[in-house]
């Protein structure tokens, strides 16, 4: 998974130079239906009976901005930093899903997110002269991707195809607008990675849920923790991206409280 994210990831700061992001989201989720649909096609009568249609309008309307500011991201900022700050969506997460959906969650985990939440000023770096307006576009990214994630812990009762094939399609057409507003033409030469960010997105889909098929999530959340090492190397040999002091020391940190309280928490 780290793998397939840091290719990814390569890709789409190279290309995003020359592209705008929703003219990338598009083509990554027209990708994405292509490869759907046999299954749109195979479960057509299930497609009929959406149990919460404005839910899950709601679900993907969020992930298209998560996804686009995302992107955006990706383009103009180190690699590194986009990284470290996305690790900060599973904490806003967990507030959401606290206020929203009334989930609880035990003091060693709030202990945990407030010790990762620190690391994540680290990185920001607010009121000193390494702070970056640009990382406001990252954190629209955790909110709203956190906010999808919210509105999927709450559509339990909804068939899974249903919720894939409204993503992919609902994906395309959020974005089939602005994309045609801002498109940019595009060079033959190009079209290989492209149509590469949209495999690799659609494998990395896939390896996730395999993954959490083949094992439990505990041994996988540690390994999940390869893909800052992954992106961090990419940024630096491919782009020439090197880490400031303060984004790795805040990695440290985030990546120490993650662990540590879901290791304390498991021991008990």
């Amino acid at each position: 998974m780290a793998l397939v994210s840091g290719g990814m990831t390569a890709l789409v700061k190279a290309q995003g130079v020359t592209y705008p992001p929703f003219q990338l989201v598009f083509i990554r989720a027209m990708i994405g239906l292509v490869f759907i649909l046999p299954l749109i096609w195979r479960h057509r009568r299930e497609m009929r009976n959406v149990r919460h249609p404005w839910r899950n309008i709601v679900r993907i309307s969020c992930n298209a901005i998560a996804l686009t500011s995302n992107f955006l991201a990706i383009t103009i900022l180190p690699l590194a930093m986009v990284n470290a700050v996305g690790f900060s969506r599973p904490l806003v997460t967990m507030a959401l899903a606290v206020v929203m959906l009334g989930e609880r969650v035990s003091r060693m985990r709030w202990i945990g997110a407030c010790l990762a939440f620190v690391g994540v000023l680290v990185v920001i770096a607010p009121g000193t002269a390494s702070f970056d307006a640009k990382v406001l576009v990252i954190l629209l990214s955790v909110v709203f991707g956190a906010l999808a994630t919210v509105q999927t812990r709450a559509l339990k009762d909804e068939n899974l195809t249903v919720m894939m094939v409204f993503y992919t399609v609902g994906l395309v057409v959020i974005t089939a607008v602005p994309a045609i507003m801002t498109w940019q033409p595009v060079r033959p030469i190009d079209w290989l990675p492209l149509l590469g960010i949209g495999l690799l997105a659609q494998l990395g889909q896939y390896c996730f849920l395999r993954a959490y098929r083949l094992a439990d999530a505990s041994v996988l959340a540690p390994v999940g923790y390869l893909s800052i090492v992954v992106v961090t190397a990419v940024g630096y040999f491919v782009f020439g991206e090197v880490p400031a002091l303060h984004v790795v020391a805040g990695v440290v940190i985030i990546l120490a409280a993650l662990q540590g309280a879901a290791l304390i928490e498991h021991r008990r």
